[in-house]
Parts: structure tokens; C-alpha cells; sequence
């Protein structure tokens, strides 16, 4: 696999300050610049910006079955090394998290073995990090 470039990725909050402190002291994402309308943070090597946006309440939630969990769409985050996976899922724990879909295993023996665990942000955005036990598996079929 090539190195990979980073990511700009720009999404809505309705409480800038809300998730601001949850980006950089829940997750541990270094603050950049910002103004009263948006805070950037290195999100794990990339550009993640958190936008106001004032809250919808008609924002319907969506999911599709994987697995036989709900998997919130849409949803980003990152794929971690196995172990940097670990911790970091134990920190979020030790932090009162409320997963959507606690840490788990999947595939666990087979062809594309991947912790993965889903959360929200304070505003709702779903995250997903996962990390692949061979990370030369991550687009295996």
C-alpha cells in the first residue's frame, strides 16, 4: 500500500464549543486554527473542521444491519494500528463514552480480522475507528 495523503474533511456541529472540547480532550485531536464558526484539529494525521450549523430537529438517523448491529450512516473516522486500537478504545471507555457499537472483533480468524467500534460526537456526527490485525487485509475481499 502507498502512503496515503491526508484527508480534509469538514462536518456540521450546532455546539462549536461542545465538540470542540470533546475533538481535542475526549479524542486527544490537536486544535488548529479556528474562528467563532470553526475549530480545525489534526484528526489522527488529518484535517478534520468542525463547522456551526444550527440544529436540524427533522435530522432523521439512519443505519444499515452489519453484522447484526446497527451501523450509522453516514459515519467516518480512522483505521488504527491493532494496539493503538486498543488503548485508545479503553481510554474512550475509562471517558464514559456512550458507544452506538461497543468494541468488537469481526471476521475474528477469517480474511479481513478488524476490531472496529462506533460512537457519536456531542453533535451526533457517527464516528467509526477500526484497526485490521493485518493491515495488508484492509481491502481484502
Amino acid at each position: 500500500m502507498s502512503t496515503l495523503s491526508p484527508f480534509h474533511l469538514a462536518i456540521p456541529v450546532y455546539n462549536l464549543k461542545e465538540c470542540q472540547t470533546f475533538y481535542r480532550d475526549i479524542l486527544g485531536c490537536e486544535e488548529g486554527r479556528s474562528s467563532d464558526h470553526w475549530v480545525d484539529f489534526n484528526f489522527f494525521g488529518h484535517q478534520l473542521v468542525i463547522h456551526y450549523k444550527p440544529n436540524e430537529e427533522n435530522n432523521k438517523i439512519h443505519s444499515n444491519a452489519v453484522d447484526g448491529k446497527a451501523v450509522p450512516v453516514p459515519h467516518f473516522g480512522v483505521v488504527l494500528n491493532w494496539d493503538v486500537f486498543q488503548t485508545f478504545a479503553e481510554d474512550l471507555k475509562a471517558k464514559n463514552i456512550q458507544f452506538i457499537i461497543e468494541p468488537y472483533i469481526r471476521f475474528k480468524g477469517l480474511v479481513g480480522e478488524q476490531a472496529t467500534m462506533f460512537f457519536h460526537d456531542p453533535s451526533g456526527n457517527a464516528l467509526e475507528f477500526k484497526a485490521f490485525k493485518d493491515m495488508n487485509q484492509l481491502f481484502a475481499k
